[in-house]
């Protein structure tokens, strides 16, 4: 069982009139500064057995995107991919006035790598940024296929149970769905408990990310997918996609291969959820490239 540990400290971040969100902080802070977010509809504390390959030599700053993990519930209509752009901005403003401003290394996965590419610094506040299979895509074909699949995931997601009467509930179920068939072991456990939350009557449990929010991201992906300008980025990059050969069960992963202004890899034989099926792989790229970059500590 993955147990993550309690943070070094905690710093809570007003976004708005009406939103939080919790900075953790993890690690070694004497390391150089990793910044890290999770996909939609999880958690960044789900992510453990990735992240907790890099705590004894990175200073780790870990946050949840807005409705979703440590975060409190806010209204609908404020749950969208533009949000969390704006977020996104404003918590590297945070990060520097709480923790001290040091060279950050931004680490994003799904839907927080497609915030961060979005973002009007277009990267300059980092040193380097790691994407994990960030929900980009070509127009055309390839936005007419990604287009159709987040509206298959969309009407998926809204048919969630959004109530358990226990953790253990939830965990049972996990092993018959199909994105989380290649996890490591202990990740199904991991996920309930990351994911839900006790009700406020106490009668059992729900959703951190209520199903409608997951599922309003998913339905307007597609038109900020197509926005993404690889490039015009003013950091360096590397993208580590999902195998682009494999059949996605969530949504299709773009090979960037011939994108010359993108660092660009992938692992095989893994999907959309990579991290949380091959961690040391993607460590191990994810070292390899911020040591060319000349960011790690020697």
């Amino acid at each position: 069982m993955w147990q993550v540990p309690e943070p070094l400290s905690t710093r809570d971040v007003r976004v708005d009139d009406d939103t939080v969100i919790v900075l953790r902080r993890h690690g070694n802070p004497a390391g150089p500064r990793l910044v890290l977010s999770h996909g939609n509809g999880l958690a960044v504390d789900l992510y453990y057995p990735f992240w907790s390959l890099l705590a004894d030599d990175f200073d780790l700053v870990v946050f949840d995107l807005r409705n979703h993990g440590w975060n409190p519930v806010g209204r609908p209509e404020s749950h969208n991919v533009a949000r969390f752009v704006r977020d996104h901005d404003l918590i590297l403003q945070a990060i520097d006035h709480h923790f001290g401003s040091k060279p950050k290394i931004g680490v994003f996965h799904s839907v927080s790598a497609l915030a961060s590419l979005l973002s009007a610094n277009l990267g300059s506040e980092f040193a380097a940024r790691v994407l994990f299979d960030p929900p980009v895509c070509k127009r055309g074909l390839g936005y007419e296929a990604f287009d159709a699949a987040a509206e298959r995931v969309s009407a998926m997601a809204r048919r969630r149970a959004p109530r358990f009467e226990s953790i253990q509930q939830f965990a049972e179920v996990l092993p018959y769905l199909p994105i989380y068939q290649r996890a490591v072991p202990g990740v199904f456990d991991l996920v309930a408990r990351t994911t839900l939350r006790e009700t406020t009557d106490g009668d059992g449990y729900e959703l951190r990310c209520p199903r409608d929010y997951e599922a309003q991201i998913i339905q307007y992906a597609a038109p900020f997918a197509v926005m993404v300008e690889l490039e015009k980025l003013r950091s360096p990059t590397k993208v580590i996609g999902a195998d682009p050969t494999l059949p996605f069960s969530y949504l299709p992963t773009l090979d960037l291969s011939h994108i010359l202004t993108v660092d660009y890899d992938f692992v095989p034989e893994t999907t959309h959820f990579l991290q949380l099926e091959e961690p040391e792989s993607c460590v191990a790229i994810m070292r390899e490239f911020l040591d060319r970059q000349g960011l790690l500590s020697s």
